[in-house]
């Protein structure tokens, strides 16, 4: 007599769970598949058309695959009934659900997810954008992180064009210039500069087979650099309206 196969009760909610996803995927795929079908009555097109319809279908199929992903993998946050209240700890009951849109780099994204209101006057909370780490606002980090990047190799108003171009994410240029501000928050110049070691070894490249060495020049736009030091700018002892003596 064989050895029966002992099989845990966890996979087979993991099996079962999968299985579930699958078959939403699947689905969701049709419906884009029903899309392209409208862009593309013919299937004898050419390579251009081809390439042409699914690139301006390409974020529905991705954005929907990453809908339906988050809608299981966060089912109990989404049938969620009870929470309680992150300031004054009460026990709260679930709301209607409420629906959310984002914009990620794959697309569109819309969630249903509960809300819980506490009446004792500290607002209300929902538990599955914690859960699954959405930001404040429309466009997630995914989308900052993209935006800062391109901001930071050319004017905004070309990085604006570009990035709508290449992502099909519509970004404001004043919209582009906060994300880069907030990637940038909290640096300084010797954050972004290179170390002394690159510096050296650049001008040691730069430098080679030349008579004399290459000048070193540092870039910096000075809106939000100070360019007198703390100490400079208190009040000092002596002669009245005298300027300053600037740092070394």
């Amino acid at each position: 007599m064989g050895c029966a196969e002992v099989i845990s009760l966890s996979e087979v909610r993991a099996s079962t769970q999968w299985q579930r996803l699958r078959n939403e995927l699947h689905a969701r795929f049709d419906q884009w598949l029903d899309r392209l079908e409208e862009q593309l009555p013919d299937p004898k097109t050419s390579l251009a058309e081809v390439t042409e319809a699914v690139w301006q279908l390409r974020q529905d199929l991705t954005g929907g695959l990453s809908e339906t992903i988050v809608e299981q993998a966060h089912i109990g946050e989404r049938t969620r009934q009870y929470a309680y209240c992150p300031q004054c700890g009460r026990r709260l009951r679930a709301r209607p659900l409420v629906p959310r849109t984002v914009e990620t780099m794959v697309g569109p994204v819309q969630v249903e997810r509960p809300y819980f209101y506490c009446t004792s006057g500290c607002g209300g909370v929902y538990p599955f954008d914690e859960a699954v780490d959405l930001v404040p606002g429309c466009k997630q980090l995914d989308v900052q992180k993209a935006a800062a990047q391109l901001a930071i190799e050319m004017p905004y108003e070309e990085a604006q064009t570009l990035f709508s171009d290449l992502t099909g994410v519509k970004l404001g240029s004043e919209r582009l210039h906060t994300f880069t501000h907030q990637a940038a928050e909290g640096l300084t110049v010797l954050d972004v500069a290179p170390s002394r070691s690159a510096i050296e070894r650049r001008i040691e490249e730069m430098g080679a087979g030349r008579f004399r060495r290459p000048v070193l020049v540092l870039g910096i736009d000075g809106a939000y650099v100070p360019t007198r030091p703390d100490s400079a700018r208190e009040r000092r002892s002596g002669r009245r309206h005298s300027r300053a003596r600037r740092a070394s």
